[in-house]
């Protein structure tokens, strides 16, 4: 699947073509421009490139030696066509500072032990790795919607992380205004008061009385609905929007060449998994040529992808049955970018994804075992395991006992199920996917004391925080959206 021109180099590359995974757009594709402000496609399917681009051995071998900033323009300029070489170079420079990230690493590797590595994504403004592509994300839509007069009304839903990201990324924007939804109570109190204490008022928290599965399912829902969207042009930030997963693309490069001396060497990616984003971008990696030898899927007790990777049923919980942990940003059951990976499983058939989308919607469930298509996981390089409360505490103190490091409790989970799952010989990264004081309740119990907190970060919970609660009802968000939008 080539999406470029043998040996082109960024500013000549073949435009990339987007489709959507459930067959619109099919025959007559979208440019970059044009989904980079879309949530759903028409059809209600999501927006994916119509071919990945493959890198050659010597274009593998040219990027090892780029900064952060350089190899992210490397690799965005394959997705993002019909942004000029020059704007998007511009782009990615005014995003990924050392002053946004603490250092011009942006995501500095740490070697733990021998063949044990953790790639800290952390560093960002909000302190978690959705920082990474979220502050791309708001510089290219000021981008995009320079020059124009309308607001972007942007709507999303977050288990934690996202939307302290996303509101941090856009708050202040011109022709921007932000609604996100939150499941009331389900989060931590420095990720809640993260959102809830911010004053800008083009941003909207709405606390909905639900688990963030429902918060996401109204959020397609408002976004299936075109003339509610198109009268009040709103757009995504949630990994449901492609430029999210382009730029989630580059750290497994970056991690990949910190990891490894030559490009002979293969390394496995272990990865906490909640609405499936992080660990897709690894899975486009990998088919760009990125010698990933095992994507390592790591759930907390809600296991539906773990279920699924062990044995080929696909069985969503309801919102009753969504647990409710310590690892609270990875409580998803219906993980959004699924969809993409089991398009590419599909061999890129909407009409097999659709058929398999109508019997989970009509069973509760599908089972791939025994199929061409379970053929094809097994050879996609993904694995899975389950980590529970007690692993992450376990793992949160072996870690600090044994290296002198502290980890969230979502990389506990990482770690604990890639040490499990990583082949032997094969050297091991984690992803690190936010800093231990997001989650002190959690690193207090596993080591008695509190976690390091920025300064800039100091007494955040006692700030003043505002934000509406609304029950899980489509229609009241509308009915907000409408009174509130820009």
């Amino acid at each position: 699947m080539i999406a470029r021109q043998a040996g082109a180099s960024p500013g000549t590359l073949a435009p990339m073509d987007y489709v959507s995974t459930r067959g619109a757009w099919r025959d007559a594709p979208q440019s970059f421009t044009s989904i980079l402000l879309e949530g759903l496609a028409p059809d209600g399917g999501l927006a994916i490139p119509k071919q990945y681009p493959r890198l050659s051995a010597t274009e593998l071998a040219a990027l090892r030696p780029l900064g952060y900033a350089d190899l992210a323009f490397a690799i965005l300029s394959r997705f993002c066509t019909d942004i000029t070489a020059e704007a998007l170079r511009a782009i990615v420079a005014r995003t990924y500072t050392a002053d946004a990230f603490g250092s011009k690493e942006v995501t500095p590797l740490s070697t733990l032990g021998p063949g044990l590595h953790l790639l800290h994504l952390s560093n960002g403004p909000t302190l978690a790795f959705k920082d990474i592509a979220l502050q791309l994300l708001g510089n290219l839509f000021e981008h995009v919607l320079e020059g124009g007069t309308r607001t972007l009304n942007i709507l999303g839903a977050t288990s934690g992380d996202t939307g302290s990201s996303a509101e941090y990324a856009m708050r202040g924007k011109r022709h921007i205004a932000v609604f996100m939804l939150s499941p009331r109570g389900r989060m931590s109190a420095f990720q809640q008061a993260q959102m809830y204490a911010l004053r800008d008022p083009n941003i909207h928290n709405l606390a909905i009385e639900g688990t963030f599965d429902e918060c996401q399912d109204i959020v397609k829902a408002i976004a299936a609905n075109a003339a509610f969207k198109r009268r009040h042009f709103l757009g995504a930030v949630n990994s449901i929007n492609w430029a999210r997963i382009a730029a989630q693309i580059v750290y497994y490069f970056k991690g990949y060449f910190a990891a490894t001396a030559n490009d002979d060497q293969t390394v496995s990616f272990s990865v906490p998994s909640g609405n499936f984003g992080n660990v897709l971008a690894g899975h486009v990696a990998r088919v760009m040529g990125l010698p990933i030898a095992q994507l390592i899927v790591a759930t907390n007790e809600n296991d539906v992808l773990d279920e699924f990777f062990r044995l080929g049923r696909y069985r969503p919980r309801r919102a009753a049955q969504t647990h409710a942990t310590s690892s609270p940003s990875m409580d998803i059951s219906r993980a959004s970018n699924f969809e993409r990976y089991m398009f590419d499983m599909v061999d890129r058939d909407p009409g097999q994804l659709a058929a398999l989308w109508r019997t989970l919607e009509r069973d509760g469930e599908f089972d791939i075992a025994g199929t061409a298509i379970g053929a094809r996981i097994a050879s996609s390089g993904f694995v899975s395991g389950r980590s529970t409360h007690a692993d992450r505490i376990a793992t949160i103190r072996d870690l600090h006992h044994a290296f002198g490091v502290i980890v969230d409790p979502h990389t506990a989970d990482g770690v604990r199920v890639g040490r499990a799952l990583c082949a032997p010989g094969i050297p091991l990264v984690c992803l690190e996917t936010a800093l231990p004081v997001k989650f002190a309740a959690t690193i207090r119990e596993a080591l008695g004391f509190e976690p390091p907190r920025p300064t800039a970060y100091a007494g955040l919970e006692e700030l003043p925080q505002r934000c509406t609660v609304l029950p899980a009802d489509a229609s009241r968000v509308e009915a907000y959206i409408t009174a509130h939008a820009g």
